[in-house]
């Protein structure tokens, strides 16, 4: 494909000024969330990098637009498609956090905090290398770039797999009485605090959730096909889905209720 055009890799004609806008929107939440971040506990890293990483994505989806390029266009893929599973894993982390501070005489194995960290983070993992793996292979011949479609769809179903099991785990959590948080500065108490961060998670699952979605139909209809070749679908089952979750997290910001030094219970 050395002399490939735009169209081509792209299978349509990309617009101008979107990209742009979107990393620097990106770019804006991250810096925010590096702010909000003193004094929260380290693993909230998560979040700021998760924007950084969009925010390349999205330039480099602008410099692709004015320079077609296979290992820059394959580059942008993995910057766009890969991030957003470290917001699920965030969202794990959380669950987990909240299942490992609290005590269940009668905690269920897969309430447990080791089952809900180490489980739903093996997935997560056991995901993104199959979506990178299937992004890569579809740079290669015809063959390898068939197979490394279904690759990348098969890890976009599982992720959507376990992001439903979660749930399912999450909202038995936040139901029980007995899983406390930590209340936060602007919380006027523990149930407050854990109310806000129940709708944290669940509301920016099911972003996630709708984004995976699109993903999957996206891999499944292929290159050049109706979904793929509708760029606003792009912007609006993509970037809208993950910009509204960055922007969430900073509104709802939980770090405060997950404080650097916090003594954790033994369960």
């Amino acid at each position: 494909m050395d002399d490939a055009t735009v169209e081509d890799y792209f299978s349509y004609t990309p617009i101008h000024g979107a990209p742009e806008t979107a990393a620097v929107l990106f770019f804006i939440t991250a810096i925010v969330l590096f702010v909000q971040l003193k004094g929260a506990s380290r693993w909230l890293l998560i979040l700021p990098f998760t924007s950084l990483s969009e925010s390349i994505g999205y330039i480099l989806r602008s410099i692709c637009i004015k320079y077609a390029s296979l290992g820059l266009f394959i580059t942008m893929t993995l910057f766009l498609l890969l991030p957003p599973n470290a917001l699920a894993l965030f969202n794990y982390k959380v669950v987990g956090q909240i299942s490992r501070s609290s005590f269940d005489p009668d905690k269920k194995f897969w309430m447990k905090p080791r089952f809900v960290t180490w489980f739903f983070l093996g997935s997560d993992i056991f995901s993104f290398l199959l979506q990178s793996t299937g992004a890569s292979m579809m740079s290669q011949d015809n063959d390898a770039a068939k197979i490394g479609k279904w690759i990348c769809t098969v890890g976009l179903a599982i992720q959507l797999v376990f992001l439903a099991m979660f749930s399912a785990v999450a909202f038995v959590i936040f139901r029980s009485p007995l899983y406390k948080v930590t209340k936060g500065p602007k919380d006027k108490d523990e149930r407050m605090a854990k109310t806000r961060i129940a709708w944290t998670i669940f509301t920016t699952t099911g972003l996630l959730y709708v984004r995976s979605i699109y993903r999957l139909v996206e891999f499944i209809d292929g290159y050049g096909g109706k979904v793929y070749s509708a760029e606003w679908a792009f912007y609006v089952f993509d970037f809208v889905p993950i910009f509204v979750m960055s922007l969430i997290y900073i509104i709802s910001f939980i770090g405060y209720n997950f404080p650097r030094y916090t003594q954790i219970a033994s369960v």
